[in-house]
């Protein structure tokens, strides 16, 4: 059974919404969006090595809207969300229409959490997979790689002994899909990434430089929240049209 939701809450009134068929086809709006994605549970307990910070619901709104309205990326379409954490773009993505999610994370209490805030939502069409992202084998690629159309991440920056993580994860959803695959980058490797994009034969266009307010989650941390600048950035392969 589900926990009981307060009446107003956002939750309750997204379940309350989606199940009326009206409420269901009509257009969010993005700050809509945004109040919605700010019930989704974080990480209670974060690890270290996996980088795991929750993404804002802010910067997740707007990823996953620009996504929808600029580039038809998500309604109607199998969206796969890598290292899903808790799942704020994976929920984020079945708000806005998408037929089918698939959420790939390595760690099993990361599922475990996303899964809770998957039932709090009532949502049915998000499947969770626990896979090592950047050593997916070829009987996996080659399932996923058939029906995907549009991948979304954020990915870890490679902070914490495993620089150029982020871009593997790139790399891997490149391989899985022939559509784009959307992400979050520290604007201070942009030039890198660009490099990586050429070398590659990757478009690389960069969306939004945004703000990513990273709060105090793990005990390293010496401030309440730090902000970092990020690039939210699309890769596509050279046939896809922007």
């Amino acid at each position: 059974m589900l926990p009981p939701f307060v009446l107003n809450s956002p939750k309750c009134l997204f379940v309350n919404q989606v199940t009326d068929e009206a409420m269901a086809s009509r257009q969010l709006k993005l700050k809509e969006l945004e109040t919605y994605l700010e019930e989704v549970d974080g990480f209670e307990n974060p690890k270290v090595l996996l980088e795991q910070y929750s993404t804002p619901a802010h910067l997740a709104a707007c990823m996953l809207y620009t996504i929808h309205t600029s580039f038809d990326g998500i309604k109607d379409k199998h969206v796969l969300d890598l290292g899903c954490g808790c799942g704020v773009l994976s929920i984020g993505a079945v708000m806005l229409g998408a037929s089918k999610v698939t959420a790939v994370d390595v760690d099993e209490d990361a599922l475990a959490a996303c899964q809770q805030n998957i039932e709090e939502f009532e949502m049915e069409n998000i499947d969770l997979e626990l896979h090592d992202i950047t050593d997916l084998g070829s009987e996996i690629s080659e399932r996923l790689k058939v029906t995907v159309d549009t991948v979304v991440m954020n990915p870890p920056f490679g902070t914490k002994h495993n620089k150029g993580i982020d871009m593997q994860f790139v790399k891997t959803g490149l391989s899985l899909t022939s559509g784009a695959v959307y992400s979050l980058h520290k604007t201070s490797t942009r030039e890198h990434i660009q490099k990586k994009a050429e070398d590659w034969g990757m478009d690389m266009t960069i969306l939004a430089e945004m703000k990513y307010n990273l709060k105090c989650t793990l005990k390293s941390h010496k401030k309440d929240t730090v902000d970092i600048e990020v690039d939210f950035i699309r890769f596509a392969h050279k046939s896809v049209k922007k």
